[in-house]
């Protein structure tokens, strides 16, 4: 099932999903006006530590097959080892917390359309099928940042097969997107996102299964001040 192009960290959440059904996964973007900027991606699962901690010592759980520790930091390195060979990425960190079951990747690019074919990459190495439905651009000229999202025509259908159990593990698993910028934000298109207080940062929340089910869509197209 393609479990949405939620980044990187869809990977974890194909490796966690049988553990907990309370997770964040938290996308956030700094961009500089010049273009360039930093991404830091986050799957918590802090809030379900202790029934996560139970699972990791089984073999399976409903027929899964539980991922170990050294395999989900294994997973982990070769994400990074794969986004260190990306053109227009550098400076590519990660953490790992297996007390708090909390995972960070985190990038710098010298322009955030370097950023589209990572997920779809990293998921066909992982030999998941996705579709690339979310592509980033901004225009220096203009000072516009764009975020395009296609929902998955097909997700809806796929995750209606899952049984009852597999179907719980997202009803309370959400998505938030963070962008940062420079200069002030004086307008956006998605009337779901909300702009801070300093106008430097635009947020926006969705529960996963609303974007299971197409009832939000994340674009955006945010203006900065010139």
């Amino acid at each position: 099932m393609n479990r949405k192009q939620l980044y990187v960290f869809i990977l974890f959440i194909a490796l966690t999903t049988t553990l907990s059904s309370c997770f964040q996964v938290i996308e956030e973007i700094t961009m500089r006006n010049d273009g360039t900027g930093d991404v830091l991606l986050t799957i918590n699962l802090s809030q379900s530590k202790t029934k996560v901690a139970s699972v990791m010592l089984l073999d399976s759980v409903q027929g899964y097959k539980v991922p170990s520790k050294q395999k989900i930091q294994q997973e982990l390195n070769e994400a990074v080892a794969y986004l260190r060979k990306t053109e227009g990425i550098s400076n590519v960190k990660s953490t790992s917390d297996f007390n708090n079951y909390i995972a960070t990747i985190s990038f710098t690019f010298k322009d955030v359309a370097n950023i589209n074919n990572i997920t779809k990459n990293i998921l066909a190495k992982q030999k998941i099928k996705a579709t690339n439905t979310s592509t980033y651009s901004y225009n220096k000229a203009t000072k516009t940042f764009i975020r395009k999202y296609q929902p998955v025509a097909s997700a809806k259908t796929e995750f209606n097969k899952l049984k009852s159990q597999d179907k719980a593990v997202f009803s309370g698993a959400n998505y938030t997107s963070i962008y940062r910028f420079e200069s002030a934000v004086t307008n956006t298109s998605n009337p779901a996102s909300n702009v801070s207080k300093s106008k430097k940062a635009v947020m926006l929340k969705s529960s996963i299964m609303d974007l299971i089910n197409g009832k939000i869509n994340v674009s955006n197209q945010i203006q900065l001040s010139k």
